[in-house]
C-alpha cells in the first residue's frame, strides 16, 4: 500500500440491503464536497443503475452495472472516467463491527478474516461489502480502503442496555446487543444540531426507516438504545425482515415444521417483514397504492411496531423532545409519518399536515411540544469523513481529518 500526502478524491461504498449507494467526494478542504453519486438497486429482475453528477444532472450508466467481484475494477475505472480523476481512497461502510472495532480502520487482509467471523450476525450485508473490499484490493493493491462500522455510533451504552438474557459465558464470547445503522444517525444527529440546536441537546427518537428500519434514542446527540440488537435482525418489521419475534416461534419452526438453519435466515431475513405479511411487495410505495387488504394490514403492522418501540425509547429517554424521520420511508412517505405521529399524539407530538405533506423539513405544528422534522441522511458522506479519519490516524493524510455536520 503506498503513502499518499493527501487524499484528495474519496469513494464511499455503501452497500445496504436493499441497493448499494455510491459517492465521490473531493476531500481537500475540512468538508467534504460532492462530486457525484450513484445507486445500484438490488431488487428482483437486472439491477437498476443510475448515477448523477455533482449537480444532480444523469450520468450514462457503465457498460456493466453490476458491483461485485468481477465488475468491481470495471466500475472504478468508470467512475474515474466520469470525474476526470483517480480516486485516492475508497471507504466502505461495514455492518458489524462486534466488540473490537469501535472507531474506522484502514482495510487488511487480516481484518477482512477477523470481520469475516460475524458475518452469521449479519448475513444480508456482512460477507458482500468484505468481498467487495477484498475484489478492489487485488485490482488496486496500492489503493487505500477504510472500513467505517455501523455498530460503532452505539457503543457507550450503559450495560444493561445491551446485555442479554442468556447465560454469562455467551457474553463473554461477544455476544449481546449492539444496534446498527450508526453512520446514518451519526449524520442526523449531526444536522440536527444544525437545524434545531436546542431539540438536539435533548430527547430525541431518529427513526430510520427504510428496507431495513430502526430507531436510535439520542440523548444530547449520544446513542442511549436502539431498536436493533445483537443483529440487524431484531427490532421493527422491515421490509423482508421480521423484526422482533418470539424466540419459541424460532423454536417452533424448526421442532414442528422441519425448517432447518438455512430456511429459518431465509425465512426471517427474506421473506418475511412487509413483504411476508402483505403477500405482495417489501416495497412501502406498492403497499401505500394497494387496495388489498393484506397491504393495509403490512402497513399498519409497520407503523405500530415503529410507534410502540418510539413508546419504549421515550421511557429509556424520560421524555421526548423530538423525532427526527430518515431513510427512504422516513424521508418520503408523508402518509406513514402521519399515521406514526397520531400513534404518538399522547407523547405530544402534533404533525402540521401541510407541512407534513409538502415534505417541509419541520413538520410539526407549531404548538407540538415534540418538534418533528424529516431529515435526509448522507451515509456516503459519514463514510468520507471515517475515511479521511482512519487515513489521518494512519498518517496518509497530511491534513486534519474532516469535520462531522455539526
Amino acid at each position: 500500500m503506498s503513502r499518499r500526502k493527501d487524499a484528495r478524491h474519496l469513494l464511499a461504498v455503501n452497500a445496504g440491503s436493499s441497493s448499494t449507494k455510491l459517492a465521490v467526494f473531493d476531500a481537500q478542504g475540512s468538508a467534504p464536497k460532492l462530486a457525484l453519486r450513484a445507486r445500484l438497486g438490488h431488487g428482483a429482475g437486472d439491477p437498476v443503475f443510475e448515477a448523477w453528477d455533482d449537480k444532480g444532472a444523469p450520468l450514462p450508466a457503465p457498460p456493466t452495472a453490476l458491483i461485485d467481484e468481477a465488475a468491481a475494477l470495471d466500475l472504478l475505472n468508470w467512475i474515474e472516467r466520469q470525474i476526470g480523476v483517480s480516486i485516492d481512497a475508497i471507504g466502505h461502510r461495514i455492518v458489524h463491527g462486534g466488540t473490537r472495532f469501535r472507531t474506522p480502520v484502514l482495510f487488511t487482509p487480516e481484518i477482512a478474516q477477523a470481520l469475516q467471523a460475524l458475518a452469521p450476525l449479519a448475513p444480508l450485508h456482512q460477507a458482500s461489502s468484505l468481498s467487495l473490499a477484498l475484489a478492489i484490493g487485488e485490482a488496486r493493491p496500492n489503493l487505500p480502503q477504510a472500513l467505517a462500522f455501523d455498530t460503532a455510533f452505539h457503543h457507550g451504552h450503559d450495560p444493561v442496555v445491551d446485555r442479554l438474557g442468556l447465560p454469562r459465558a455467551f457474553e463473554a464470547q461477544g455476544l449481546r446487543r449492539f444496534g446498527f445503522h450508526g453512520l446514518s444517525y451519526e449524520y442526523v444527529a449531526g444536522r440536527l444540531r444544525e437545524l434545531d440546536p436546542s431539540v438536539a441537546d435533548g430527547r430525541v427518537i431518529a427513526a430510520h426507516l427504510g428496507s431495513g428500519a430502526s430507531l436510535c434514542a439520542l440523548l444530547g446527540g449520544r446513542s442511549i438504545d436502539t431498536t436493533m440488537g445483537a443483529t440487524p435482525l431484531d427490532g421493527l418489521l422491515m421490509g423482508t425482515r421480521c423484526g422482533s419475534l418470539d424466540p419459541g416461534v424460532i423454536l417452533y419452526l424448526q421442532q414442528v415444521q422441519g425448517l432447518d438453519g438455512a430456511q429459518l435466515s431465509d425465512l426471517l431475513y427474506e421473506k418475511s417483514g412487509l413483504l411476508g405479511v402483505s403477500g405482495l411487495s417489501a416495497d412501502m410505495r406498492v403497499l401505500l397504492q394497494s387496495h388489498e387488504a393484506a397491504a393495509r394490514e403490512a402497513v399498519e403492522l409497520f407503523v405500530f411496531r415503529v410507534a410502540r418501540e418510539a413508546a419504549a425509547l421515550a421511557g429509556a429517554l424520560g421524555g421526548l423532545d423530538g423525532v427526527a424521520f430518515t431513510a427512504g420511508i422516513g424521508e418520503n412517505c408523508p402518509e406513514v409519518r402521519a399515521a406514526i405521529c397520531e400513534r404518538l399524539a399522547w407523547l405530544g407530538v402534533q404533525l402540521d399536515d401541510e407541512a407534513n405533506r409538502r415534505g417541509e423539513a419541520r413538520i410539526s405544528a407549531a404548538g407540538s411540544r415534540v418538534a418533528v422534522w424529516v431529515v435526509p441522511t448522507d451515509e456516503e458522506r459519514m463514510i468520507a469523513i471515517h475515511t479521511r479519519e482512519a487515513m489521518a490516524l494512519a498518517r496518509f493524510a497530511g491534513q486534519p481529518p474532516l469535520e462531522t455536520p455539526r
